[in-house]
């Protein structure tokens, strides 16, 4: 049971003071899932972006030009737009013995105006202060206070991640709303490491990064957002450490085929297999074969045939007369891995189905009954395998992909679907070496470094947003010669509804020039419109996709050989490198475009040069690392829900290192976590949501 004190921060955020249901809506999408809605917890751990100075200069010629001011004044005169001018701003002079400021507004409703600056009254006025044919003057102030509104504004006011429909000073108010649930808890850190470290307690390092005292406050690498980056890493570190010990203590079943399937499979297969697939395949059947169970991940660059070395792994558990489930992160990938594998399974009689959220009724009811009786010996699926209803007759393996989607607990809920169930991970976003042994060091690694036989290298280029004329004569060009090509566009801060506006802008303006041959795909499309796209785009009916990041993993088109991607600058190196992967899967030569805008930062500069330099994921994943390691987060946006809400991977590597140790201590001296930090640990594990781990102390 999670520890009553929590229960506060696991409410629905619409338990805040001043969320109702509309407003809770809009935190749904911007904090929630598929599974539930946004929680007290999610705008806890939703941290400012950046901050703003709101302290007031000592008058207006002090006030800072050029930046945010916040000065004092009397308000002089109201100077409304001429007659007959209808479009021009109104105007409103204020004042103090040391000079002026003129506010502009724009569209203007004037009685509230009238209302908030009465002439003659002193306010307190705040926004970013301009030079204007050399006057002072100030758009649309962000604040217009009296003395006793000024007196409940932070000095140092911070900045969050919003979403349409949500204002800064409604997230500062909600957020602040939260960060008053969080309750003084019990310290779960080893004693002797908290004291070295100089760590706030919990509850005051989530009060300083919500009410910064200084600018320095939100700038990421603070002890008070070091603190929590460590409990996060420590709460993750715990349940694997619970998750190896139980693992080793839970006998694993040999699973061990005669090889039937597998040969029908291969003979199947319209190319022969790599070295690196072979050696994967072999690791794989030898973990299979052993009594213990298997934990490995199989790390693999866009396009180096991960996919088939799953579908040998399962076809070596149906040759045993066991069963095996893929997960896969999005229903369009669960449905493009069901119709890539499915003709392979076929022509070895394996029976394979499809399980997504929107598998409904009678056709949904079969699948349920096959994996139940065992008829069926592959299920590809997203997160609908999880629930409660899904039984299957003898689970033997499980396959996840893209491993950054899925944490500890999800691993654990696909072995209880099991007796002994082994796990092979994929990912494809492949993870420096560096890295890998201490995120992963709970698994065994098979990497796939070689491309399959007959991939043609990716010319890429880097192009000035101002040559899109001749990028879109380009593409035309390519569509007239046979070539499909993906239009990907660019990130628009963090703001879903702004992607797709992008998206549909572009859509447009190559409709026009291109008819039916354009088609369109983004997140915010019904599932079945997805499809129907993604069909439409695979059968060669559209020639041009133009898309959001949605395809960014695992969509495969062969015929695909062009792909443009806007504003490059904004997207991070993995992010490039992923969407670049959707190309060059066919025989034709294939080119990558990347659009920018200039001036370039030297880390965009940076990122653009090493993807012209090379298609080598794991030399890209080193250089991701070593440029954010410089401060930068790579693209507003990391794909999926990454694991990590507070920790940074790029920047934590020694507190990730002290948290692996003090796990491991931790579990050896309290194995049931039983002493008073114990207990503190279990609620730090709910706290984290890694609780899925405390039932492994109770199979014991």
């Amino acid at each position: 049971m999670r520890p009553s004190i929590l229960d506060p921060l696991f409410a629905p955020a619409t338990t805040l003071s001043g969320v109702g249901p509309k407003l809770g809506k809009l935190l749904d999408k911007l904090l929630g899932d598929e599974t539930q809605g946004a929680r007290v917890i999610d705008l806890l751990f939703h941290l400012p972006t950046g901050a703003v100075d709101r302290r007031p200069s000592p008058s207006i010629a002090d006030a800072p030009v050029g930046e945010i001011a916040t000065f004092s004044a009397r308000v002089a005169e109201h100077r409304p737009a001429p007659a007959g001018k209808a479009k021009a701003p109104y105007r409103v002079l204020v004042e103090d013995e040391s000079g002026d400021v003129t506010l502009v507004f724009f569209h203007a409703d004037v009685r509230h105006l009238l209302l908030t600056l009465p002439i003659g009254e002193y306010r307190i006025i705040s926004g970013k202060l301009e030079l204007w044919d050399g006057m002072r003057q100030m758009v649309h102030p962000d604040r217009i206070m009296d003395a006793k509104a000024f007196a409940s504004l932070p000095a140092i006011e911070p900045v969050y991640g919003l979403t349409e429909g949500i204002g800064p000073r409604v997230m500062t108010r909600i957020a602040a709303g939260a960060a008053e649930k969080c309750p003084d808890l019990a310290e779960w850190q080893d004693p002797g490491f908290h004291a070295k470290s100089s760590f706030p307690t919990f509850f005051e390092a989530m009060q300083a990064l919500h009410h910064p005292p200084d600018l320095r406050a939100v700038e990421g690498d603070t002890i008070a957002r070091r603190r929590v980056g460590y409990d996060e890493l420590l709460a993750s570190q715990i349940a694997l450490a619970l998750v190896r010990r139980q693992q080793k203590k839970a006998a694993g079943r040999v699973t061990a085929g005669d090889g039937k399937l597998r040969r029908a499979i291969e003979a199947a297969l319209p190319f022969s297999l790599t070295n690196g697939q072979r050696e994967a395949v072999a690791d794989i059947h030898a973990d299979m074969e052993k009594p213990e169970r298997m934990l490995r991940l199989l790390q693999g660059d866009v396009g180096s045939g991960k996919t088939v070395v799953a579908l040998l792994a399962m076809a070596a558990a149906a040759e045993a007369r066991r069963q095996s489930v893929m997960m896969a992160p999005t229903e369009i990938l669960a449905r493009q891995h069901a119709e890539r594998l499915a003709p392979l399974a076929d022509k070895a009689g394996l029976r394979l189905a499809l399980l997504t959220g929107r598998e409904k009724g009678a056709g949904r009811r079969q699948v349920l009954e096959g994996l139940a009786n065992g008829e069926i010996d592959i299920a590809v699926g997203t997160h609908a395998l999880f629930q409660e209803g899904v039984v299957f007759r003898d689970l033997a393996l499980a396959v996840v992909d893209e491993q950054h989607r899925f944490g500890v607990h999800q691993r654990l809920l696909l072995g209880s679907k099991g007796e002994a169930v082994d796990i092979l991970v994929m990912t494809a976003t492949p993870i420096p070496r560096t890295l890998s042994l201490t995120w992963f060091g709970d698994m065994d690694i098979s990497v796939l470094s070689e491309k399959p036989a007959g991939r043609k290298p990716i010319v890429t280029r880097a192009i000035s947003s101002e040559r899109l004329d001749e990028v879109v004569g380009a593409v035309g060009r390519a569509v007239d010669a046979g070539a499909q090509v993906y239009w990907v566009c660019p990130l628009v801060q963090e703001s879903d509804t702004l992607d797709v506006a992008a998206a549909q802008e572009r859509y447009e303006a190559l409709r026009e020039l291109f008819g039916a041959k354009v088609g369109l795909l983004h997140g915010q499309m019904p599932g079945r419109d997805k499809d129907a796209a993604m069909a439409a785009f695979s059968a060669g009916e559209t020639r041009i996709l133009v898309s959001t990041t949605v395809i960014e993993v695992g969509v495969d088109v062969p015929n695909a050989s062009v792909m443009v991607i806007e504003h490059a600058e904004r997207f991070g190196l993995a992010q490039l490198h992923q969407l670049r992967g959707r190309i060059g899967r066919g025989s034709a030569a294939s080119t990558c475009l990347l659009l920018y805008k200039g001036p370039l930062g030297p880390v965009a500069e940076a990122r653009l040069t090493i993807m012209r330099e090379t298609e080598d994921g794991f030399r890209i994943a080193e250089e991701d690392l070593r440029l954010r390691g410089e401060g930068e987060v790579l693209g507003t946006k990391q794909s999926g829900s990454p694991d990590w809400r507070i920790a940074r991977p790029e920047i934590d590597g020694d507190l990730l290192a002290a948290a692996r140790d003090d796990a491991r201590l931790l579990i050896e001296r309290d194995p049931q976590l039983e002493t008073p930090r114990g207990q503190a640990v279990r609620t730090l594990l709910y706290l984290f949501e890694r609780d899925v781990a405390i039932r492994l102390l109770r199979a014991g």
